[in-house]
């Protein structure tokens, strides 16, 4: 589906790395989801994708339909319920996922707290803001420099600090 670029979405993150069976396992069971996804009777257009082995993506064309609180529900169970099938966590959102080079890796606050204390994590440092809100924002706001995020608030990082 080619799904529009003003859709919103839901950002989801797992706390590990997704194997290939299991990437196409829960692919399947969101295309499933995706494609029965109704909002008072009216089909949504909907499309799921799984980006680097790690997070979920959930995008509605509210143009098409929007979604609503009893359609928002049913996609949070169906995460509940691939949470559980696959032993995984989709919904804390104290975890932060950065790249280290070339691999994204997660921890919880306190963990990135001493990383940046012992400069592994610099004002450069990539990370993913998983709060975005519309499929758009993905291309330049999803991974930002750590000084650009609403980290940087959160964590007290300045911009000349660790550079």
């Amino acid at each position: 589906m080619n799904i529009s670029e003003n859709s919103r979405i839901w950002i989801y993150q797992s706390d590990r790395v997704l194997n290939s069976v299991e990437q196409q396992q829960i692919q399947q069971i969101l295309d499933t989801f995706t494609a029965g996804w109704l909002a008072h009777g009216h089909q949504l257009a909907a499309q799921a994708e799984i980006f680097h082995q790690r997070f979920i993506i959930l995008s509605v064309d509210e143009q098409v339909a929007g979604a609503t609180g009893c359609s928002i529900d049913k996609s949070v169970k169906l995460l509940q319920d691939i949470e559980n099938q696959f032993h995984i966590n989709l919904f804390d959102r104290f975890l932060i996922a950065y790249r280290n080079g070339s691999s994204i890796q997660s921890c919880n606050r306190q963990e990135f707290e001493k990383l940046i204390e012992n400069g592994s994590v610099t004002s450069e440092t990539i990370v993913f803001n998983n709060m975005l809100t519309k499929r758009f924002e993905i291309k330049d706001k999803w991974e930002v420099a750590l000084k650009d995020s609403w980290h940087a608030k959160v964590f007290q990082v300045s911009v000349a600090q660790n550079t």
